[in-house]
């Protein structure tokens, strides 16, 4: 008797059975809240969006001027060649009288959009083919013979090669960096792949008939989404500084399409002058900030994407 004065039987209650087994829990939003606790992070991603944004609408500012306009003294008519930064010229003007200021922002543009299109041809390509080769079995003597084929050959001449038989353009640029460039990011994927292909959900759906590509989609490609994005993230400054590269060695873009690299080869070559390192130093600047906060933001994304780093 005294035992059962101490224990009172609770009514089942429906409601509040579904209230307690409710969770809130929403994997991007944990993933945002984790991401904007790290205020370097949410630093350079402002600064890449401020950076991008004027990019884009600088041409439309008033008192912006051509990028490959020519300027001339008003009072000899020659060609104002290596003027300092000033309140005519904010950036200076380079040896031929150029705007330093509109092609570096133009120069920006141009660089931007070619990283971003071959890294997201090389992420998605890479993706596929990493996918298919991680999971598909029968796939895999083939796509690693593939492999030893193209990482044996090294880039750099891939790119050197492609880019002196084409006609120097964008185009050209993003075909000669996206032709091997998806390679490293599939052998990656499919490491990942196969380290999760094998798991008792992934043996249970293929048990019940699930079709590969609903397990691929459903199963695998969200547990890949941290580093996707860390590869996404990189794969743009890389990209940048393949097209500085290339633009080092010749085999660039022409000069009247501005470009990062065009800038910096510009630049290099007067650096030993010391009053006109500054067409060295702003064009540096900017690929140096584009890096780094791509690289921060990456990292920090990729880490806030892990669950494991979710409340």
């Amino acid at each position: 008797m005294e035992e059962q004065a101490l224990f009172v039987l609770a009514e089942r209650d429906v409601a509040d059975a579904e209230r307690s087994g409710y969770s809130d829990y929403s994997y991007w939003g944990s993933t945002i809240r984790v991401f904007m606790k790290n205020y370097a992070a949410v630093f350079c991603l402002g600064l890449l969006i401020v950076l991008l944004v004027f990019t884009m609408v600088q041409p439309y500012l008033p008192a912006q001027r051509d990028p490959n306009e020519i300027h001339l003294s008003q009072e000899t008519f020659r060609q104002l060649r290596n003027v300092r930064p000033g309140a005519e010229f904010w950036f200076g003007t380079n040896s031929i009288g150029q705007d330093l200021w509109a092609r570096i922002w133009s120069g920006t543009r141009t660089s931007l959009g070619i990283g971003i299109a071959v890294a997201s041809w090389n992420v998605l390509i890479g993706i596929i083919v990493g996918t298919l080769w991680g999971y598909v079995r029968k796939l895999e003597r083939v796509l690693t013979e593939v492999y030893n084929v193209l990482d044996n050959i090294p880039s750099t001449i891939i790119m050197t090669l492609i880019a002196y038989m084409l006609r120097p353009s964008i185009s050209t640029m993003v075909i000669a960096m996206g032709v091997t460039g998806w390679v490293p990011v599939s052998r990656f994927i499919r490491t990942q792949v196969i380290i999760i292909r094998d798991r008792e959900y992934n043996l249970a759906s293929r048990c019940l008939g699930t079709s590969t590509g609903r397990i691929i989609t459903r199963n695998i490609l969200p547990y890949l989404v941290s580093v996707i994005m860390l590869r996404f993230a990189l794969a743009i400054p890389g990209a940048i500084a393949s097209e500085v590269f290339l633009t080092y060695i010749g085999l660039g873009l022409p000069l009247h399409i501005p470009s990062l690299g065009n800038l910096i080869n510009e630049g290099r070559q007067l650096m030993m002058i010391p009053v006109m390192r500054y067409q060295l130093i702003f064009p540096s600047v900017v690929v140096s900030l584009i890096t780094i906060s791509f690289y921060v933001m990456g990292n920090a994304f990729s880490d806030a994407a892990d669950p494991r780093n979710h409340v």
